[in-house]
């Protein structure tokens, strides 16, 4: 019998249908933002939705019996943003766990991943208020910002020619 983290593995990243993959994620997608939603919504009193059994914890966030594979999923996105260590790859039904999530953190994360269906939940309203949102959406586009290198006139050409910067490409700019 294989694990539930196998299990989500197998239909998340091998899985060879076009079709039956795009539906999986499309379902994940759904209980994962129905999931931050409820722990975002109940902030800052969510520690008890958030600590027990896997199992049990998982039915609070909205995955059945039947769907403890994807909310394994759920917990292997989370993991960076928790603050207490958790390998996902052997939680089982009765596995205790409590997820002391970084919300800054979190946050970040969800901005990098391009999840605008999750970093833009009116929900992060409970956690954040308008100034911390502006804050953390201005140090993500900061670290984000593609920066170009000046090139010296003397430099060596960047397209490769091997002729001086001044006498290539930068005598076309002038």
């Amino acid at each position: 019998m294989s694990t539930y983290y196998e299990t989500w593995i197998n239909k998340s990243e091998t899985i060879t249908d076009q079709n039956a993959y795009s539906q999986y994620i499309n379902f994940y997608y759904v209980l994962e933002k129905d999931a931050y939603d409820k722990i975002l919504g109940s902030y800052p009193n969510n520690s008890e939705l958030l600590k027990g059994k896997a199992s049990e914890i998982a039915d609070r966030l909205g995955f059945s019996k039947d769907t403890m594979d994807v909310f394994v999923g759920f917990l292997d996105g989370i993991k960076e943003s928790i603050k207490n260590e958790m390998d996902v790859t052997t939680v089982g039904d009765d596995t205790e766990i409590f997820l002391d999530i970084d919300y800054d953190k979190l946050f970040i994360k969800m901005r990098e991943a391009k999840a605008t269906w999750l970093f833009k939940l009116p929900s992060w309203k409970k956690v954040f208020d308008e100034d911390k949102l502006a804050e953390l959406n201005r140090e993500y586009r900061d670290a984000n910002i593609a920066h170009a290198e000046n090139i010296g006139r003397n430099d060596p050409c960047p397209c490769g020619s091997g002729k001086k910067y001044k006498k290539c490409c930068g005598a076309k700019k002038a």
